[in-house]
């Protein structure tokens, strides 16, 4: 790769990523007031990244089982509300416990 092509992918990346975030602000003038909209956009992130993690999330550990005991043990954390560094720890270490066993 020449330094002209990185420099170009490099520009042509961060013209689409700011008129992707632009075009919605300048089309966009008023306040959108239908609710299946707002709720779209509103969720739209959070099942974006749900989407990019959970098969991540099932193949991080080699093995498919231990993987899913440290899912299921990071969404009941979570769903406790127990917070981030319990919930990443007590997944993390079931995940650990798991493969130990298999």
């Amino acid at each position: 790769m020449t330094n002209t092509y990185i420099y170009f992918s490099i520009f042509t990346i961060a013209i689409v990523t700011y008129l992707i975030r632009v075009i919605p602000l300048l089309l966009l003038k008023k306040p959108i007031k239908n609710r299946f909209f707002r709720a779209f956009l509103f969720y739209a992130p959070y099942a974006t990244l749900a989407s990019l993690t959970f098969p991540a999330i099932l193949s991080s550990t080699g093995s498919f089982y231990s993987s899913l005991v440290g899912f299921v043990i990071a969404l009941i954390t979570s769903l406790l509300n127990l917070g981030l560094p319990i919930t990443a720890a007590s997944s993390c270490i079931g995940a650990l416990i798991t493969q130990l066993f298999i």
